[in-house]
């Protein structure tokens, strides 16, 4: 598949979760109805909690079926991309679509749309759904997820609760930590206690390993991740990409990154048009070279540019 070839395709993304992932992109650039301190695409542009066809979704089958006849070689097919894909009236029919396919389906999903029946049924054709949950209460809601100011936080779980009991595939939860902010056992403990009631099959715990949408949500560091897994129940398990190893195909990526970075200063939406990429694919590579102080990052009136750091910066 070349680069650039589709309008609501992208990659596949090599995922720690999911493998090779075929992303599905079904709403314009940041339209969600969070603003998460910690989103690695930055600050939402577009808050709203209107449901509505974003995208054509005839057009979004017709690319997925000419991908599928023509590459198809990817673990999962992801309904995840710029903004909160739930906010698409037609996401269900692409799930359905995908049942027909080898390949199964993942709904990537922030979860504050299942409170709504019609989402609930649409949500179901996936085989697999991630939803996350990283606050306790109505306060710490809006302190890390800056939500859209129609949402409600006990209306969030309640809808996440009753889709788990009519669901009858994967559920996973990812909770988003975040130093000195909701990362303290006993805030820890009440999430768990939440996500408990909620039943999924798998609990992950993720940080701010990829540049995040504000500077002062930090990193949970590995050790104190591994000491808060055995809070939940089941036991947490640790997604955060701490580990910069590389597959070959992943290594040329970042090198050609590198290799323009070491020639000038580019924004993250500079790179993914250089190379084609969608902005979620970039981030992944952004990251692993910031933690391995390849590159690093410097503000220039509102913009955040990258740059290589030469040898003599590390003497």
């Amino acid at each position: 598949m070349k680069k650039g070839k589709y309008r609501y395709l992208f990659g596949p993304v090599p995922s720690r979760r999911f493998g090779r992932s075929l992303g599905v992109d079904l709403t314009p650039f940041k339209t969600c109805d969070f603003d998460c301190i910690f989103c690695q695409l930055g600050k939402t542009s577009q808050k709203t909690v209107e449901r509505k066809d974003y995208v054509p979704i005839k057009e979004v089958i017709a690319e997925i079926e000419n991908w599928l006849e023509t590459d198809g070689n990817a673990d999962y097919i992801t309904l995840s991309g710029s903004g909160e894909p739930t906010l698409h009236t037609g996401f269900g029919k692409v799930l359905e679509f995908l049942k027909e396919s080898s390949i199964p389906s993942v709904l990537l999903t922030n979860g504050s749309m299942l409170s709504l029946p019609e989402v609930r049924h649409a949500a179901s054709y996936a085989d697999i759904v991630k939803v996350s949950l990283s606050a306790w209460n109505q306060d710490s809601f809006e302190w890390v997820n800056r939500p859209h100011h129609q949402l409600h936080f006990d209306r969030i779980v309640k809808g996440q609760k009753k889709f788990r009991e009519q669901f009858n595939g994967e559920l996973w939860m990812e909770v988003f930590l975040l130093a000195g902010m909701n990362s303290m056992p006993d805030d820890v403990k009440k999430i768990a206690a939440l996500i408990k009631e909620i039943n999924p099959d798998r609990i992950q715990l993720n940080t701010a390993v990829r540049p995040p949408a504000e500077t002062f949500a930090a990193v949970l560091p590995k050790n104190r991740l591994e000491k808060l897994t055995g809070l939940f129940d089941p036991p947490a398990e640790i997604i955060a990409e701490f580990s910069t190893d590389q597959t070959e195909n992943i290594q040329v990526n970042e090198d050609a990154i590198l290799s323009m970075l070491q020639r000038r200063p580019c924004t993250i939406d500079q790179i993914a048009e250089v190379f084609g990429m969608h902005i979620n694919e970039v981030s992944k590579y952004i990251g692993k070279l910031l933690r391995s102080n390849h590159i690093c990052k410097k503000k220039k009136k509102s913009a955040i540019y990258y740059t290589a750091v030469l040898e003599k910066d590390n003497m």
